[in-house]
């Protein structure tokens, strides 16, 4: 009988513990902050109106960057698909293969399977992992796609461009077909729908049936900015059109509406949050992928004062718009940060939001090139970030080092204007604080003075972020300070991943959609 008692008590004394056990875990995952990732596609520098500009309002993501932290030292790479695989790696792209160009629909490779992405570290965390949008990382095998590499669900398309209303991606040379998928379900019955509205729409219905018992992580990843097809490259609601016509350029008031719908998109994002009870415990991130594409692609983004545009290696290519919201930061005061960041730095920071240690989590034959930002971001901290290598391919590279930007063999840009309106005096935007601004000053008569194609230039980022003065002939000795650490960078670059166009992708032999068409088995030679 007492046997009988104590073998009760130790029964119950387990169920009480166990019960404890997953109560605290409970509430652990629930403590935990959600992550809301937005990611724009092709946002100039100056297509926002926190970063001054009059010409197009954009009221919810000021609100989020005057109310959190503007990041106005942030850097990500020249294009598309690099810039994706340091979100999702935390590597930068010479280290992952991703460094030269985008993915086209037609070519077979992706992000290797050998790579950890960031929702599998965040599931690994018990977070809930989603994504809406645009992918970009490859999908000639199901294995590349985004539900079988860490998100739990996914809505969205798998190239790197379509029409923003039928949902077709033409990669031309005949290569033409349909693509939005739920998780690997055709999507068939959305067109007509614009696709910033309907991404939206996506990831409000994401909010609002997650289990707030887990943590939420949500990337969504907008078509917005990014020209459409050629055909009809700029596409927009004509009710946003219809504000914009104090612009002269009939392309331009597309794009402001474009724009618009964007920041409609966040407004209506961050208002589900706070509905549903998520708001408090979240932490926001707004970014683009690349600067805007000035006079380039059929586009019309802008990226005023700064110097080039998407795809190069100056300021204007790869100085990203960026801002980060979240009740948890209490500390920061500045508003704007100053701080070295770099698109790598978003893996590293979110797992430590997560309560994980990356360097415990990620592969241990892989080595991560990002670095943890939230004291930055949260308080001001300085950035453990001193230097950013902006690519190697070839002989073409760019490096900061400090306040010092080295250009080696890089083609030559100038300074694309910002489109003019009828009225000289007509301002629509307004933006709470000044202080997000980039001040130039006067450009020079000799300011387009560089030839790195024949000898590396030199700029003082901090002092001249317009890149007006090449000060190469005059610090040498800075010169080869920075050649020597870029050659270190050239010491561990790996071989681009990319491949050849295969005519097996072509659309038309799938049904006219855009699908996986190999698979791991199959002799990739």
């Amino acid at each position: 009988m007492f046997m009988r008692m104590m073998a009760d008590r130790v029964y119950a004394t387990v169920a009480f513990l166990g019960c404890v056990a997953l109560q605290l875990t409970a509430f652990s995952l629930a403590t935990k902050p959600n992550i809301i990732f937005i990611v724009a596609d092709d946002l100039g520098w100056d297509d926002i109106s926190f970063h001054g500009s009059e010409q197009i309002p954009t009221p919810a993501i000021d609100e989020l960057a005057t109310s959190g932290v503007m990041l106005n030292n942030y850097y990500v790479q020249p294009i598309c698909t690099p810039t994706r695989s340091c979100f999702m790696t935390g590597r930068h792209p010479i280290h992952t293969g991703m460094q030269s160009g985008v993915i086209m629909g037609q070519q077979p490779y992706g992000l290797g399977l050998d790579e950890k992405l960031l929702p599998q570290y965040l599931q690994e965390l018990g977070y809930s992992t989603h994504a809406v949008g645009k992918w970009h990382l490859g999908f000639f095998e199901v294995e590349y796609t985004p539900t079988y590499r860490g998100f739990n669900s996914y809505f969205g398309y798998w190239t790197g461009k379509e029409d923003y209303y039928s949902h077709i991606d033409n990669e031309g040379s005949g290569y033409i077909g349909y693509d939005l998928r739920d998780n690997m379900t055709v999507a068939r019955n959305y067109t007509g729908m614009y696709n910033t509205e309907l991404f939206t729409h996506k990831a409000i219905d994401v909010i609002e049936k997650h289990d707030p018992t887990h943590p939420l992580f949500l990337y969504v990843a907008h078509t917005a900015v990014h020209s459409a097809n050629p055909s009809d490259p700029l596409q927009a609601p004509q009710y946003l059109i219809d504000r914009f016509s104090h612009i002269q350029s009939k392309q331009r008031q597309i794009f402001a509406a474009m724009v618009t719908s964007l920041d409609q998109s966040v407004r209506n994002i961050t208002d589900a949050l706070k509905q549903h009870g998520l708001w408090n415990n979240s932490v926001i991130v707004f970014t683009t992928d690349n600067g805007g594409p000035a006079q380039f692609n059929l586009n019309v983004a802008c990226n005023a004062p700064l110097r080039g545009r998407k795809a190069e290696l100056w300021e204007g290519g790869v100085r990203g718009a960026a801002c980060v919201y979240s009740p948890m930061i209490v500390e920061n005061k500045q508003q704007v940060s100053m701080e070295m960041m770099h698109a790598t730095d978003w893996l590293p920071t979110f797992v430590h939001l997560a309560g994980g240690d990356v360097n415990e989590m990620k592969p241990k034959d892989k080595t991560l090139d990002g670095y943890n930002i939230w004291e930055t971001i949260s308080k001001g901290a300085p950035s453990p970030r001193s230097e950013v290598l902006h690519n190697i391919l070839g002989e073409t590279a760019a490096l900061r080092v400090g306040d010092y930007k080295l250009l080696v063999h890089v083609q030559n840009s100038t300074w694309y204007p910002l489109p003019t309106v009828r009225n000289a005096g007509t301002k629509q935007a307004r933006v709470s604080s000044g202080n997000g601004v980039v001040q130039c000053g006067h450009r020079p008569a000799n300011a387009s003075e560089c030839n790195s194609l024949k000898s590396p230039c030199l700029y003082n980022i901090r002092s001249d972020p317009c890149e007006y003065n090449n000060v190469a002939a005059t610090m040498q000795s800075k010169v080869d300070e920075l050649m020597k650490r870029l050659q270190y960078y050239r010491s561990t670059v790996v071989p681009p991943r990319n491949k050849r166009t295969d005519p097996q992708s072509n659309p038309k032999l799938h049904g006219g959609v855009w699908s996986p068409w190999m698979n791991l088995t199959m002799d990739m030679s």
